[in-house]
């Protein structure tokens, strides 16, 4: 329950969509794509945890609370083994991350030790990231640029244009999933003081942050077809047009608490399809 499993297709995705680029480009590598999945679920999993405890004890998650039932503020676990929970599992990123490092050099320990360091600054004091509305940024950039990036380049050794922009629409939907959490949350964290960018911008702009994510997301298929990057299979992704329709249709017409889980569940559900796609995509190489 504080793993947050339906959600963990943000890092899921990240890889696959790394991966598929290493494929198109002749450079695939098993192990290192293995590593970087490990590295990333467990720095996934490490910030919910993390978050699950630092929540309760800001007094954030309240009964008034509309989401799934938090673990630690259900008293289902108490918050210092949830915190010991989530320094394991950052403890197994960086174990991780250290056979990557031989492998890449000392780069990889560079940017493995700030994914780590956002995970925990995400809800730390005196830091606390997404208390701040820095979240959304937070998600995009380490669960989206560096993820897929980071991935690719374990295992072509190079930091590649394709990687990059394939990296954004990933980064926009992972981005999404937040949003809609926030949007859910928005009443509750106002009243609680956690200043997420879903309180700074009210509900109705976060709407429409919402599809404008979705929407981005879906013309970067396109675009790096456009610049040669992908090959026939570019349209894949758009397989998910029905989805992302369905999604910001529900998420700007209703407001109430189940219909809101039901869509923050189909957005990761989205993003991992997406993902696949647009990996198959990739692997068939440029045009």
């Amino acid at each position: 329950m504080a793993a947050r499993v339906p959600t963990l297709t943000v890092s899921v995705s990240a890889v696959l969509v790394g991966t598929g680029a290493a494929i198109g480009a002749e450079t695939a590598r098993p192990l290192p794509a293995l590593a970087a999945l490990v590295v990333a679920v467990a720095i996934q999993v490490g910030t919910n945890y993390h978050n699950d405890a630092s929540d309760f004890l800001h007094g954030v998650d309240t009964n008034e609370r509309r989401g799934p039932t938090r673990a630690t503020a259900a008293g289902l676990l108490p918050a210092s083994r949830v915190l010991g929970g989530a320094y394991v599992c950052f403890g197994i990123a960086a174990l991780t991350g250290l056979y990557l490092a031989l492998l890449h050099g000392w780069l990889v320990l560079l940017v493995g030790g700030l994914s780590i360091a956002a995970g925990i600054a995400y809800t730390a004091t005196p830091f606390r990231l997404g208390y701040r509305g820095l979240g959304d940024l937070f998600v995009f950039i380490f669960f989206g640029i560096v993820a897929v990036v980071g991935t690719d380049y374990l295992q072509s050794g190079a930091i590649r244009t394709v990687a990059v922009l394939a990296s954004i629409p990933v980064g926009l939907l992972a981005t999404a999933v937040l949003v809609v959490n926030n949007l859910r949350d928005l009443d509750t964290d106002r009243a609680t003081g956690k200043r997420t960018l879903a309180v700074r911008l009210g509900p109705g702009v976060t709407r429409v942050q919402y599809g404008s994510c979705l929407i981005a997301a879906l013309t970067m298929p396109g675009i790096l077809r456009l610049a040669d990057l992908v090959g026939a299979w570019f349209w894949a992704p758009w397989l998910t047009v029905p989805q992302a329709v369905y999604l910001i249709a529900l998420v700007a017409t209703r407001s109430d608490g189940p219909a809101l889980i039901r869509a923050l569940k189909g957005t990761a559900q989205l993003l991992l399809l997406f993902s696949l796609l647009f990996a198959l995509a990739l692997a068939h190489g440029p045009a």
